[in-house]
């Protein structure tokens, strides 16, 4: 036996039972370690069967137990539904939110098999329910392409559903099952005659395993919308019966519309979005694209209905192509000269909206979360087929390939102009020393980024409260006069000579844009502390604005944080009490009880004195402060583009849709 391989296994085995106890250090550890061999036998070890796995580590199968695993539930089931519709023999799916949070997931596919499984003495439908990794999509002839989880996904929901029922409507019969935790409750039954086929999923999550269980509409209607999309001809109805809201989404041009859907709060440079679609050897490409004249590069890449976040070979084959065909076709036309350089791939992409969607028999996912498509052939693939049908359709419509062209040397000028602006900010940066930092920033002691916090603060006025009121050693605070620039309506080089915008990105030490660099950001919370009324609303979406355009990074490693001052300052005689909202304020003055109340409501951090902001905002003890996090791209693009874009009609329409569930409204 391998000694050390052994004792690293007894380690590892101890850690793993030592997760979630409060209080553990090396020595407990060492103490576990030094125990008698004798005390870890064969007794010991601890075999889990079935869905066990699942319950016992549910964020390895589903994410997490909060909102996103929860939501996560919902896209499982509905996945084994969409597969019906890959495999030709679905065209409509109900999804319904019961009052309860329950939901009911109804496909006319052809219903889960209800034979016996060779070897397994089961039915087909209380296999796929209670094994994990079973299913047919494992090289069968069931599924040619799926997405899910491959064959763990619905079990997955069922183990950790507190109750979870099965209707099968197939071969002229119905038949019906019921679980709980993943125990079979209600056995396999044969119901009744059924002239139609399909399958239908009932579960409520366990609440012993969600600590909430409240289903977001907005959620679950992006991703079916999505969903309808990616799957041209399918029909997906959301139902909520909790307020009677209803959404049918069906899209007979699929990617094409979702381009057009993507850009419809923008200005294209031509009318219809460019298409190309091609199958060979079982593997499909679906490309839809279209360019805008904003300056934003939006592109979405999926496999298998799958949203790769992260990309992976078919987008790198899609970009790759587009820049090589436009560069191509301008030195073609003389657009650019012999001596001229070639467009970078970012100066063609800017304003582009596009969509790959790619299909294929045995998808390579890195990493559980499938947010990167790894197959390397995809690549030459998409880019090959890309090449030949954008160079054809650059030369049959020659004006669309001037407006691409005309929007590329924009986007080419830009930024060299940019270029200069960086480097200006550069200078002025702390590759230059501590001395280039901005002088209305008010450092703080510690050199430890991951310690230090930096407050950008509203004016010059709440900017000396939060410098008086702070604790030195490890908050700074930065305070940025009026309004910066609305990034959303300008490009990189006109951001750049925007005294607070370079002011910022010194401050953060980061860089911008080509030069970001995260491990060089001063600080790990960046405090965005603005006044609680309309003023301070807006200023906050700009900063906002800027940070998720430009420094998308900052956001998505959960670096910044959005002030929660209090609204109101309630007094009763010598008892002082904050609260934080409306809700909280009449709590308050519910337990205070009686007259003589005297409410204070703040508009402006600077009515707070130094000491009132630390105790109330400032301090790591008492402040509360929200997390920004980017739960879903297209929602956040779209958002953007509605609040501080140039057309006030989204912003109306916006406000109007919103309005009931303004909190906190200042008038």
């Amino acid at each position: 036996m391998d000694t050390a391989n052994n004792g690293y296994d007894k380690e590892t085995n101890i850690r793993e039972k030592l997760i979630g106890v409060d209080s553990v250090n090396e020595n407990t550890l060492a103490d576990l370690l030094n125990e008698d061999a004798s005390e870890y036998g064969a007794e010991d070890i601890q075999v889990l069967e079935g869905l066990e796995p699942v319950r016992m580590r549910p964020a390895m199968y589903i994410g997490s137990t909060g909102e996103k695993g929860l939501h996560h539930l919902v896209f499982e089931a509905v996945d084994n539904s969409v597969d019906e519709a890959l495999a030709g023999v679905c065209n409509h799916i109900d999804v319904i939110i019961h009052s309860d949070n329950s939901i009911t997931c109804i496909d006319n596919g052809r219903g889960i098999p209800t034979d016996i499984v060779p070897g397994e003495g089961k039915s087909g439908v209380e296999v796929v329910m209670t094994k994990l990794h079973a299913g047919g999509k494992f090289g069968g002839s069931g599924y040619k392409v799926s997405g899910g989880l491959h064959g763990v996904g619905v079990s997955c929901v069922n183990a950790l559903s507190v109750r979870f029922e099965v209707e099968i409507w197939r071969n002229g019969k119905s038949w019906e099952m019921a679980f709980s935790k993943g125990d079979v409750i209600e056995p396999f039954t044969e119901t009744g005659i059924s002239n139609k086929t399909g399958t239908r999923v009932t579960f409520k999550p366990d609440p012993d395993i969600f600590p909430e269980i409240v289903y977001q509409y907005d959620i679950l209607a992006q991703r079916l919308r999505e969903l309808a999309f990616l799957n041209k001809g399918l029909t997906i109805n959301l139902k909520d019966e909790r307020d009677g809201k209803f959404d049918s989404f069906f899209y007979e041009g699929g990617i094409v519309d979702f381009v057009s859907h993507l850009n419809n709060n923008k200005e294209p440079i031509y009318p219809e979005p460019i298409y190309f679609h091609t199958i060979k050897d079982k593997t499909e490409v679906e490309v839809a694209f279209q360019w805008n004249k904003s300056y934003t590069e939006v592109i979405y890449s999926f496999a298998n209905n799958i949203n790769t976040q992260e990309g992976g070979s078919h987008l790198a084959g899609l970009k790759s192509a587009i820049t090589k065909c436009v560069n191509n076709y301008s030195r073609r036309k003389g657009w650019l000269k012999e001596k001229d350089p070639n467009f970078s791939g970012e100066d063609i992409r800017e304003g582009i909206v596009a969509v790959i969607s790619v299909k294929l028999t045995n998808p390579q996912f890195e990493g559980q979360t499938k947010t990167k498509l790894g197959n390397p052939e995809i690549r030459s693939f998409v880019e090959g087929i890309l090449e030949e049908k954008l160079d054809t359709f650059l030369e049959e419509n020659p004006s669309c390939a001037k407006d691409i062209i005309d929007k590329s040397m924009s986007a080419f000028k830009a930024r060299e102009a940019a270029k200069k602006a960086r480097e200006t900010v550069r200078r002025k940066s702390l590759l230059d020393g501590v001395s280039a930092l901005p002088g209305k920033l008010a450092d703080c002691s510690e050199k430890d980024a991951s310690l230090c916090e930096l407050y950008i603060v509203e004016g010059d006025s709440a900017g000396g409260s939060a410098k008086q009121g702070r604790d030195r050693h490890f908050q700074a605070i930065l305070p940025l006069r009026g309004k910066i620039l609305n990034v959303e309506r300008a490009r990189i080089d006109e951001a750049l000579k925007n005294e607070e915008i370079r002011t910022l990105i010194t401050a953060l030490g980061t860089g911008i844009d080509d030069d970001f660099d995260l491990k060089k950001l001063r600080y790990h919370k960046v405090v965005i502390m603005t006044d609680a009324d309309v003023d301070g609303a807006h200023i906050r979406t700009l900063i906002l604005t800027f940070f998720y355009r430009y420094m998308k990074q900052l956001i998505e490693a959960g670096h910044i944080y959005i002030a929660q001052p209090p609204l109101f300052k309630l007094k009763k005689g010598k008892n002082e009490v904050y609260a934080y909202s409306d809700q909280e304020r009449d709590k308050v003055m519910a337990s205070m009880g009686g007259d003589g109340i005297s409410i204070q409501r703040y508009k402006g951090l600077g009515e707070m004195n130094p000491d009132q902001l630390w105790e109330t905002t400032m301090d790591p003890e008492n402040r509360f402060m929200r997390k920004i996090n980017l739960k879903d791209d297209f929602i956040a693009d779209d958002t953007f583009n509605t609040l501080m874009g140039d057309d006030p009609k989204l912003r109306k329409s916006f406000i109007e849709k919103y309005a009931k569930e303004v909190k906190n409204l200042d008038i």
